[in-house]
């Protein structure tokens, strides 16, 4: 079993390069960061976890911005986006920037996409809530294309790109593995057709995980890397996942000033121990 932490990046927590030293020294091998753009205060989209939205929702850093920071001051932590919500984004941006961060990483990066849940923030982006799950894998098939291949085209009812020269190309052989993240059967159909990983939230059952992953198999993906996003910090949960086949779990670590995330991350890292990580 592996260990990571999940967390959101704000303009008022510990800042990316003592976070990034912090986990590597403490043995997590991974981060995961989420990503808004930006939240509108109509706030029509009720949030998923109930009750008021969390003020980190609207204060995160750009993902590939802090992922690159983390980056300059680490030699093996693995560099994920938890989610990155592809609808609202250019694909050729996108692109580049992720491969750009593989390649100065040295192929560290975990490419975590999801099809989000905030419609306002979509619509301001241009993206229709009603079709972007179709759009996200248009984009996913774009985005590989523009990754792997010299000249690089795609043709469909939501991307279009005419050949193109796109550079530069990831480090990571063929490319950085994309974990799809969602338990709804869209995000697994999506996973089957265009990704390499999964990445479900902390509230899905052991039950659940085996499952998918037996049906997964059936449908040709076999053993696909499981990764939980902010799973419980506790030793018999992770004894849990580990049975139903998970390879990695993330634990939320709260948004705070440096010297309280550094004691929060000490804690998770005796968790960490305990469960044999």
């Amino acid at each position: 079993m592996r260990f990571g932490i999940a967390t959101f990046v704000t303009d008022e927590g510990i800042r990316p390069a003592p976070l990034g030293r912090a986990l590597e020294e403490r043995g997590f091998d991974s981060v995961f960061l989420a990503e808004h753009s930006h939240i509108p205060t109509s706030r029509e989209s009720p949030y998923p976890g109930g009750g008021d939205l969390p003020r980190v929702y609207y204060r995160t850093l750009d993902p590939f911005v802090t992922l690159s920071a983390m980056a300059s001051v680490t030699t093996d932590l693995l560099l994920g986006t938890g989610i990155v919500l592809m609808p609202q984004r250019d694909v050729i941006h996108t692109a580049n920037e992720s491969a750009s961060l593989d390649l100065i990483s040295g192929g560290r990066l975990l490419f975590g996409v999801g099809a989000g849940w905030n419609r306002e923030e979509m619509r301001n982006h241009g993206a229709d809530p009603r079709t972007r799950g179709k759009k996200m894998t248009e984009q996913l098939k774009a985005l590989k294309a523009l990754w792997t291949e010299d000249e690089a085209e795609f043709h469909g009812d939501h991307v279009d790109i005419e050949r193109s020269y796109a550079w530069p190309k990831p480090a990571r052989d063929p490319h950085p593995p994309i974990y799809l993240g969602g338990e709804s059967e869209a995000a697994l159909n999506r996973l089957v057709e265009v990704g390499d990983g999964w990445l479900p939230r902390g509230q899905t059952t052991f039950d659940e995980i085996r499952r998918v992953r037996a049906d997964l198999a059936e449908r040709g993906k076999p053993d696909v890397p499981t990764t939980v996003f902010a799973a419980p910090a506790d030793p018999d949960a992770v004894a849990g996942y580990a049975d139903a086949g998970v390879e990695r779990v993330t634990f939320m670590l709260p948004t705070l000033p440096e010297s309280e995330t550094l004691a929060k991350l000490d804690e998770l890292a005796k968790v960490k121990e305990q469960a044999g990580g």
